[in-house]
């Protein structure tokens, strides 16, 4: 089955912000992941050329209008294969194919009736190239750019829209995943309930010279958005590998603030010239920053490229599908993406390959590999099933949902999973006793591995491509690399901050404010290394969480104030230090049966666990 995927054409009257990065991304993953489910998949991106933002931004920088388009999709093109971003095409407007296409379909509109000539007199928004009616204003200014319009009268050639809105309004009705998610398809028959007024698709050449003439009438050119949003079609036409066939695109990504022209203007305009619309549009949400929508006339701009030097390409596209449901806004700030690489990334899959290979090593396992093979040690049924069922299940969320975030949480739990099966395996303990036992389970969980990190290698094609390597699956079974570390840990300013305050304190005893203790008050401590196991909230305690925790020889139940720094399902697997021979005492009613060791600087808690292969159930002293 081939799978056609398109992202909206970017103005280039500027580089290529957060949100574009999202969407071409997200493209990117989609059209990955269809390749690895077997699909035949083609992706499309590229650039809007033409328009007066285009016109005014060359001449900003003093280049031609041609110059100057050359100079910024060479900009993008930089930007996305930094980005880990394989396109199929790369579209730009400026083709020759194109303009003749998009001539030819108008001149097919005009012979059909379905565009004539009319005085206009509105409101024009230059950033967003188009008309606006006085009631359409919001504080006298653009709907939806909130600038400054002006008041202009002239003649131009309008597209009878208004005359095909009943039948959008039924094709939507008729195909509830035309427009995703229910939403957006809620927030367009909403728009269509009102009268559907015909759009102007043409500017004077004394007022905008850069743009494709009309066929029909060489003193206009036409309006941007019916130049470009025809690409997608002209592409398949123009582009190897896309064929005349692929089209209707599968799935269009777009943002939310161009929802109307994608899935108003754009359908009506492709059933007048006798095409089919795409099979779905995916609206996505914005991405916010703490101080609201991103800007860039207030500074509120996040640039890729400056993110992927500080953290790493994958670590960038990992964070990005992690963090927005398509559909939902979502709030981008650099501590979160180090707080999820850190904890997801660096701790959870980097920390379980390091500790797998490490012990395959200490107990001598590739020797134990030729002859007769012994069964691994037994594994949870939940997590056999969850391993049984992870294509299948990130298959449906990819392909039936779109929800990437669901698909990564699913293996992310088989992540988690794996780490707690080592746990419970305790080989630092039965290593020995049973080396061939040892060696089929750190293969087993080796290859669990590999399945997963497969699924993921579409969200992060380059850290997930070295794990593989590494793991090194062969006719013999695995051969783990010890020298490979996938995510080294980023270390926070905070922690940068603390260590400095350690090192002065070291170089210069001072004072503790804290009463002395001596060793004998000290050994009273039965201090355990411990993991935690299941983790949840507690209804009507928002700083509290229930923890069931894995002490070696017991399990224990522990309420710990730390819901405000941790989300339960980031606690499971995670490695800790336990006060054991702590009273029990009820909190909100529950009993809890010792206390974790946190750090806190007033503000959260930073959870102390022991460092390497420590057993669990092993004192700390």
């Amino acid at each position: 089955m081939t799978r056609y995927i398109t992202t909206p054409l970017y103005y280039v009257n500027d580089e290529p912000h957060i949100g574009h990065a999202y969407t071409t991304i997200l493209a990117d993953v989609l059209t990955r992941y269809h390749r690895l489910f077997g699909n035949d998949a083609r992706f499309l991106t590229g650039v809007d050329e033409h328009g007066q933002k285009i016109l005014e931004a060359a001449a900003k920088t003093g280049l031609t209008p041609q110059a100057h388009c050359d100079a910024m999709a060479s900009r993008y093109t930089g930007i996305w294969q930094a980005l880990g971003i394989e396109y199929d095409v790369f579209f730009r407007t400026t083709h020759p194919e194109h303009q003749r296409f998009v001539q030819d379909v108008l001149s097919r509109l005009m012979v059909k009736g379905d565009i004539y000539t009319g005085e206009y007199a509105g409101w024009y928004c230059t950033p967003d190239e188009r008309f606006w009616t006085e009631k359409d204003l919001v504080d006298g200014n653009c709907p939806l750019c909130g600038r400054p319009v002006e008041h202009l009268v002239e003649k131009n050639y309008f597209f009878r829209m208004g005359a095909y809105q009943n039948w959008l309004i039924d094709y939507i009705e008729q195909h509830p995943d035309f427009v995703r998610p229910g939403s957006r398809r809620n927030e367009v028959l909403g728009f269509l309930r009102q009268r559907l007024g015909d759009l102007c698709i043409s500017r004077p050449v004394e007022r905008l010279s850069w743009g494709i003439p009309l066929p029909f009438d060489p003193r206009y050119v036409t309006y941007v958005w019916f130049d470009a949003l025809f690409n997608y079609i002209s592409a398949t036409r123009i582009h190897s590998p896309l064929k005349e066939s692929d089209w209707p695109a599968d799935l269009h990504l777009i943002g939310k603030d161009i929802l109307t022209t994608h899935a108003v203007y754009w359908p009506i305009m492709l059933h007048a010239a006798g095409y089919e619309p795409p099979r779905s549009i995916l609206a996505h949400g914005w991405w916010l920053t703490d101080r609201g929508k991103m800007s860039k006339s207030q500074g509120r701009v996040i640039r890729p490229l400056e993110l992927t030097e500080k953290y790493g390409v994958d670590a960038v596209r990992y964070v990005l599908m992690r963090e927005m449901t398509p559909g939902a806004d979502a709030v981008f700030a650099e501590e979160l993406l180090i707080e999820r690489y850190n904890s997801e990334l660096a701790n959870d899959l980097g920390n379980l390959y390091s500790r797998l290979a490490k012990l395959w090593h200490k107990f001598d396992c590739a020797s134990l590999q030729s002859g007769q093979r012994s069964h691994p040690w037994p594994v949870e049924s939940d997590l056999e099933e969850k391993i049984a069922a992870l294509h299948r299940e990130v298959r449906y969320e990819i392909e039936e949902e779109i929800r990437p975030p669901a698909a990564v949480e699913k293996i992310l739990s088989v992540v988690r999973g794996l780490n707690r099966q080592v746990e419970v395996w305790a080989p630092w303990k039965r290593g020995n006793d049973d080396p061939a036992g040892l060696a089929a389970s750190l293969e087993w969980a080796l290859r669990s591995l590999d399945l997963a990190a497969g699924l993921l290698a579409p969200v992060m094609p380059a850290r997930m491509g070295l794990l593989h390597e590494a793991i090194g699956i062969g006719p013999k079974g695995v051969s783990p690399r010890v020298d490979v570390t996938l995510f080294p840990r980023i270390e926070t300013k905070r922690e940068t901050t603390d260590a400095a305050r350690v090192g002065k304190s070291a170089a210069k005893p001072v004072q503790s404010e804290s009463p002395q203790i001596g060793m004998d008050d000290f050994a009273r401590l039965d201090l355990r290394a411990g993991v935690i196991v299941e983790a949840e909230s507690i209804p009507g305690a928002d700083k509290l969480l229930k923890l069931q925790v894995d002490l070696g020889y017991e399990r224990r139940q522990i309420v710990a104030g730390i819901a405000k720094s941790y989300a339960p399902h980031d606690l499971v697997g995670r490695r800790i230090v336990v006060v054991a021979n702590l009273k029990p005492a009820l909190l909100r009613g529950i009993e809890s049966s010792g206390m974790l060791l946190a750090a806190s600087d007033g503000s959260r808690h930073y959870l102390i666990g022991p460092d390497g292969d420590a057993p669990v159930g092993s004192r700390v002293k």
